[in-house]
């Protein structure tokens, strides 16, 4: 029997064409400090320890459109971040550069973009209850 070998997350990773102005943005909205830094890459580490938050420059970057339509460049992935204040925490985000997005589908989720123009999505676990 083969051993399986082990598997850690340890980062996900977001490409935008300005990798120091999407870095500062989620550094100030969630708080975490830097764990490494290069010229198109940075890395954010959480307080606690566990999966880092990282960066790298894209040339080419596209936009995506969310909700994307049959020709938009669609996210490949977004994050979900809990929170325990969801008016503050959207008021705290918006004042950092993101924007609300237009299409809310659910009444105790906030979707927001980043400057980079990726989805993102504040939460109160179980709606606030």
């Amino acid at each position: 029997m083969t051993k399986q070998p082990r598997f850690t997350l340890s980062a996900t990773t977001l490409d935008a064409p300005d990798v120091g102005e999407l870095a500062r943005f989620y550094r100030e909205l969630l708080g975490w400090s830097v764990r490494r830094e290069e010229s198109d890459w940075i890395e954010l580490a959480a307080p606690g320890g566990g999966a880092a938050l990282s960066f790298q420059t894209e040339s080419r970057f596209t936009r995506p459109v969310w909700p994307a339509g049959p020709s938009d460049q669609q996210m490949m992935m977004h994050l979900d971040i809990e929170v325990d204040d969801l008016p503050s925490a959207v008021d705290r985000a918006l004042a950092l550069g993101a924007k609300e997005a237009d299409f809310q589908p659910q009444e105790d989720v906030r979707v927001l973009i980043d400057p980079a123009g990726h989805p993102f999505c504040l939460y109160v676990p179980d709606g606030g209850e």
